[in-house]
């Protein structure tokens, strides 16, 4: 057994140079913890340790290795001993990709998984974030979906990789002497305040907002809106949409609740929390949003409707509000605000 000490404050970040990771990240040392990421680029950008350094003041290490491969991922746990608990966002989430690559996504997204879980396990890190999704619910009637909601068949492999992932984690933590919490995001949007760090992806871009801003500054042509004979009240589909920094926020208040309640509750059943607004918003009010912040019209059109997509899902957040002490501090139009600087700003780099 690897008896390091134990540094309260050092948390292990996979996928740091993502999006919500490098988000996190930033609230992690805003809060005072110390962050290592693993991040092996395929997805991100390396450059996202820079920008968080200079948003912070603060410096954080990003080892550059791919989760599949255990030997590489132990050498780290070997070199940073002491870490107090481990968020891990690292995953493939292209639900289109998904569909094209099932073997890809279970794979990549499983296997990481299960090897992170057994060096936890090894170097006993007791505290353990999950990255869920609010896609464990599949196609729901059930809104707004609480943490009780069944969770319904899986729309995409993606998906299904969230729900087998979960129950990996159930599996793991009846033996495991460790705790688990799964929080499952709705739809993370937005860029950081300071216009320096936001969603800089190597995905092809499917998500709504990011879509909305790259059409807006001519990335794409036009935008198309999968959809308009949804039973919804405009007829396009319905998510919830959540800034990123307050996604990132609950990530440390998850951290900063097992640290504090960690010995007071039952930690052979994962806590589970849903991350949304608790709002619906559709398609269409997500483009009006944009235009009144950003004084832009945007050029948009009706498609037909895209294979996985869940028609209508927003959260019922009272259990992360009340166990956590989590707050909502932005609302729409400061998400696609802070979406438009950063886009402005990519652009201007470019």
């Amino acid at each position: 057994m690897h008896m390091a000490e134990v540094k309260k404050n050092k948390i292990l970040v996979t996928g740091g140079c993502g999006y919500i990771g490098s988000h996190t990240v930033v609230d992690l040392l805003d809060n005072g913890f110390e962050v290592v990421s693993i991040d092996n680029n395929i997805r991100s950008k390396p450059g996202a340790v820079h920008l968080i350094e200079s948003i912070t003041g603060k410096q954080i290490k990003n080892y550059a290795v791919d989760l599949c491969d255990k030997a590489a991922t132990k050498k780290v746990f070997e070199q940073e001993s002491g870490i107090a608990g481990i968020i891990h966002f690292a995953a493939l989430k292209s639900v289109p990709e998904s569909v094209q690559k099932p073997l890809l996504y279970y794979r990549n997204n499983l296997e990481s998984l299960i090897n992170l879980l057994e060096l936890s396990a090894e170097f006993e890190i007791k505290n353990f974030v999950f990255s869920s999704s609010c896609s464990v619910y599949g196609n729901t009637k059930d809104l707004p979906v609480t943490e009780e909601t069944v969770l319904g068949e899986a729309e995409s492999p993606y998906a299904n990789t969230k729900q087998i992932g979960e129950d990996i984690i159930r599996a793991h933590a009846k033996t495991a002497d460790g705790r688990f919490v799964l929080l499952r995001y709705f739809n993370p949007v937005g860029a950081h305040e300071s216009g320096r760090l936001g969603e800089d992806s190597t995905d092809v871009i499917s998500a709504v907002v990011p879509r909305i801003t790259g059409t807006a500054i001519g990335k794409f042509k036009e935008m198309v809106v999968f959809g308009k004979d949804y039973d919804t009240r405009d007829g396009t589909c319905i998510r919830d949409y959540i800034h990123v920094m307050d996604i990132a926020n609950a990530h440390t208040k998850a951290l900063q609740f097992l640290q504090k309640q960690g010995e007071g509750i039952d930690h052979k059943i994962p806590l589970v929390f849903n991350l949304g607004t608790g709002n619906g918003v559709t398609v269409l009010e997500a483009i009006q949003s944009f235009e009144k912040v950003s004084g832009e019209k945007l050029n948009w059109k009706f498609g037909d409707r895209r294979p996985g997509d869940v028609v209508s899902i927003y959260a019922n957040n009272d259990k992360a509000r009340s166990m956590l002490g989590w707050e909502i501090k932005r609302n729409l139009d400061t998400m696609l605000r802070t979406a438009w600087v950063w886009e402005k700003k990519m652009n201007a780099k470019a």
